[in-house]
């Protein structure tokens, strides 16, 4: 398994329940398919270089993990078409 760095933002409208709800579910989707979050850090609510769908902040959050390829790619099907996630990013790690 190789290690992935992933990135996404959330929208600004969540209330601290969904944010704790989303982070949740973005990890067990990589440990459902069978990788290792090594490390998650919650960067919280920042102003966006650009607004996107209307949302100026939005709550970042960036994990690192240890992945087969499948769970990647559940990961990145799930955040494309989430209402919740704005943008996201999954990245080789260069270790």
């Amino acid at each position: 398994m190789k290690k992935y760095e992933v990135m996404y933002i959330l929208r600004s409208n969540l209330d601290a329940d969904a944010i704790k709800a989303e982070v949740e579910a973005a990890s067990n989707i990589f440990t459902s398919n069978g990788a290792k979050v090594l490390e998650s850090k919650e960067w919280g609510f920042r102003e966006l270089a650009y607004e996107i769908d209307h949302n100026k902040k939005g709550y970042y959050v960036w994990m690192l993990v240890e992945a087969p390829v499948e769970a990647v790619n559940e990961f990145n099907r799930i955040a494309g078409y989430s209402e919740k996630i704005i943008r996201h990013i999954v990245v080789k790690d260069g270790e």
